[in-house]
């Protein structure tokens, strides 16, 4: 019976006390078989009340980190650099990952990854990959120029904008709306100057330069304490030679 058990856990890889709950027709039950499983080795707590089972081959986690950094709520999703690596173009494999909810939780470590949260209530641009809830690639493009600061750094995501072949600007013109940010149009213009084998037009740059204010900023915040000079077609204070930053911190992966 406990076996039958197991195979029913093992369909979802990675799960919820909920769901159990929902399996197993009521809370208690549930509890005594999770505990149970959890004895033999069969069931791994990821965090409280979430849970992964355990292959009998391998004695590791069934779930692979993005399966289970999608399911940590019920609308997480994969975003930000992390998005770039599920889409094999992080220049760079980091140990975190980054998951976008509108529910927050603690970050936690799980497997040697590390799950950090983004809280959000935005929804748009999330696809569906398999049972894999990631944004899509144009949304994945503006949360990194927005928040490359706090996540990746600058070089990595010039390396990673660079593996990108096209992008749909239909698409970044309607997320940049709903951000709604003059900061984000005005660096997302700026940098996405540099990819012409992204294809953009020059519509998508006027738009972004009608949409990004009287305001002159800097690219980011420790740029005032570098060398740096101003684009005067984008109302930015940008570093000496940005594209030789691209040439730093060791040769692409492949």
């Amino acid at each position: 019976m406990l076996l039958e058990y197991y195979e029913k856990l093992l369909q979802l890889k990675c799960f919820s006390f909920d769901d159990a709950a929902k399996i197993f027709g009521d809370e208690r039950k549930a509890r005594n078989i999770l505990y149970t499983l959890k004895k033999k080795g069969l069931l791994q707590s990821v965090r409280r009340n979430y849970y992964a089972t355990i292959s009998l081959e391998t004695k590791e986690a069934v779930a692979a980190p993005f399966e289970i950094a999608s399911s940590i709520t019920e609308n997480s999703y994969i975003s930000h650099h992390s998005a770039f690596e599920f889409y094999g173009l992080a220049n760079q494999v980091f140990s975190d990952i980054y998951v976008s909810t509108g529910r927050e939780f603690r970050e936690f470590e799980f497997g040697g990854r590390w799950y950090h949260c983004i809280k959000t209530q935005r929804d748009f641009g999330v696809s569906l990959q398999k049972t894999i809830r990631v944004t899509d690639m144009e949304r994945t493009v503006l949360d990194n120029i927005k928040d490359f600061d706090k996540v990746g750094g600058l070089e990595e995501l010039l390396r990673c904008l660079e593996m990108i072949t096209v992008l749909d600007e239909g698409r970044l013109t309607t997320y940049l709306e709903k951000y709604h940010n003059q900061f984000l149009a005005q660096k997302a213009g700026y940098l996405l100057s540099f990819y012409p084998q992204l294809k953009l037009s020059d519509g998508f740059f006027d738009y972004c330069k009608k949409n990004i204010g009287n305001s002159s900023r800097y690219l980011y915040h420790d740029l005032k304490e570098e060398k740096s000079i101003f684009s005067k077609e984008w109302n930015l204070c940008v570093p000496e030679d940005i594209m030789q930053l691209m040439n730093e911190g060791g040769e692409p992966l492949v």
